[in-house]
């Protein structure tokens, strides 16, 4: 349902607002014009807002990541709305409100993926309110300091890796590995734990999908001078630890 970020080269999303900054906001419901009164309602707030139906999705993510999520839900377990929300926090861990009517709430029970919800019919200024505290919330969060090995840098804020001041560009799955593995010198991941972590325990393929990613990002960062990533045989691999 979302655009299939795996192999494309990965651009940062827009960082959280500060205080008093205009958000981007997607709307998802059912059908488009649904949307309208509660787009209506965060413009006037003083928020950039689009609406997006399920089948719609797709293309507005293609063209801006959006700072928010506020996602129609009809409460069915087995709904294609349930899967969006999951692939919208595997994509990039976005806030997500969820409109829902009050006979479903307990469909929320187990999805500790969202956010915040709102019952319908809702109140506007409930609702801007709950929008603003989201984006307050993710602005709020510490912003990771920068991770610097022997002449590479990682900015989780920018998502920029730059090696001896070179842009370096990565795609999604290759920033998020060595993130990852740069965040733990030292550190010996199992190809099977590389998998969970970045593709996710429902990701089918085998262990030969690391392996690839691992020797192109390496290709990308290291030279004859550079070496980071050290294969450790028949386990895994592991972020060198310089003394």
């Amino acid at each position: 349902m979302l655009p299939n970020v795996t192999d494309r080269e990965f651009s940062a999303p827009a960082l959280p607002p500060g205080k008093g900054a205009m958000a981007n906001l997607l709307i998802v419901t059912a059908e488009t014009e649904t949307g309208l009164p509660i787009q209506a309602a965060l413009m006037q707030s003083g928020h950039a807002c689009n609406t997006a139906s399920y089948e719609s999705v797709a293309a507005e993510f293609t063209r801006r990541m959006p700072d928010t999520v506020i996602l129609e839900i009809n409460g069915r377990e087995d709904a294609a709305e349930w899967q969006l929300i999951q692939q919208l926090k595997k994509l990039k861990n976005l806030p997500i409100l969820v409109l829902i009517q009050e006979q479903s709430l307990e469909a929320l029970d187990g999805h500790p993926e969202i956010d915040d919800f709102i019952t319908s019919p809702y109140n506007e200024n409930q609702l801007v309110l709950r929008v603003n505290r989201l984006l307050h919330n993710a602005a709020a969060v510490e912003n990771p300091e920068q991770i610097k090995s022997e002449g590479l840098t990682i900015d989780p804020v920018t998502c920029e890796v730059t090696v001896n001041g070179n842009k370096v560009d990565l795609t999604f799955k290759e920033y998020e590995l060595l993130k990852l593995m740069a965040g733990s010198k030292g550190r010996v991941y199992t190809r099977q734990a590389l998998l969970d972590k970045i593709w996710g325990y429902d990701y089918f393929g085998g262990d030969r999908t690391v392996d690839v990613h691992v020797r192109r990002l390496r290709s990308k960062i290291e030279d004859a001078n550079h070496t980071y990533i050290e294969t450790v045989r028949n386990i895994g691999y592991r972020f060198i630890k310089n003394p």
